[in-house]
């Protein structure tokens, strides 16, 4: 029992440090506040979901989530990211509306609120699963590390400290903005799609803000603008959030008592550690 719950607890952390480390690739790094960010693992979920019911393999479903969702990113960033600070959030939270508008209504592709149960797994042992979604964050964690190094990485920053010196240093801004929320949303992509095959269910729930509190709240306490610091905040939320289950007595208040201490957390992370724990910039 200890041990199916330590298995699929790590299962989760480790798919919560994918799409939080995504996130603070736009966010952090790039300055760019997508608050529609569950979106893109929502519909990397569904995309895996419908494909692999529809018979295709489990490996090209994978990519095929990731490439779908990033091509949506791009296409959507390619209309927003000229719009700047409140007016580029407030569409991309209307982002999350209109996912859970479609994935309600569109019932003869997602049966509406009734989901989509019976999804393949990808491994039926959730052990050997789970040392499968490891090796998986390791290869992306290795691509963000390399990433943030690289020249396209500063450029990212130098976007995000002042994005009217990196254009008149010759940099285009508008394009490197866009391939941001393209990479990010690609592994949002990849974490809906390890997520979906885990569970083995989706239903527009996954499209709630519930899901970008939480990462939201991980990716301020770690820090933004630090992988490392993604991982170390995922995983002390985890272990603080999973904690309560044996604080709080009465069942029906866990996941209220959950959301009223992630919130509470994040309110004071920002007035008295606005970086966090190794974060670069400010949230």
């Amino acid at each position: 029992m200890i041990t199916d719950f330590f298995i699929s607890f790590s299962t989760y952390v480790i798919i919560y440090i994918i799409i939080v480390s995504s996130f603070n690739i736009s966010f952090g790094f790039t300055g760019l506040v997508n608050l529609g960010h569950m979106v893109f693992f929502g519909i990397g979920a569904y995309t895996s979901a419908i494909l692999t019911l529809h018979g295709m393999p489990w490996y090209f479903a994978l990519i095929l989530a990731g490439l779908f969702t990033s091509l949506i990113g791009a296409a959507i960033a390619a209309i927003t990211v000229r719009l700047k600070g409140d007016y580029f959030q407030i569409v991309t939270l209307g982002l999350v509306f209109i996912a859970i508008a479609i994935s309600r209504n569109w019932i003869s592709l997602t049966r509406g609120a009734l989901g989509l149960p019976g999804i393949p797994p990808i491994i039926k042992d959730n052990f050997n699963y789970m040392l499968f979604t490891f090796l998986v964050c390791v290869i992306c964690l290795a691509f963000f590390y390399w990433l943030t190094k690289s020249e396209t990485g500063k450029i990212f920053q130098a976007i995000r400290d002042d994005e009217t010196a990196a254009s008149i240093l010759g940099k285009n801004t508008y394009f490197y903005k866009v391939l941001s929320i393209t990479i990010s949303t690609f592994f949002a992509g990849i974490a809906g799609s390890l997520f979906v095959h885990f569970i083995k269910f989706v239903d527009p729930s996954i499209f709630d803000l519930d899901f970008f509190v939480i990462i939201l709240t991980m990716l301020v306490a770690g820090g933004l603008a630090s992988i490392t610091g993604s991982i170390i905040g995922v995983v002390s939320l985890a272990i603080t959030s999973e904690a309560l289950r044996f604080v709080v007595v009465n069942p029906e208040l866990i996941g209220p008592v959950r959301h009223m201490s992630l919130m509470l957390i994040l309110i004071l992370i920002l007035i008295y550690r606005p970086r966090g724990i190794l974060g670069k910039v400010n949230v």
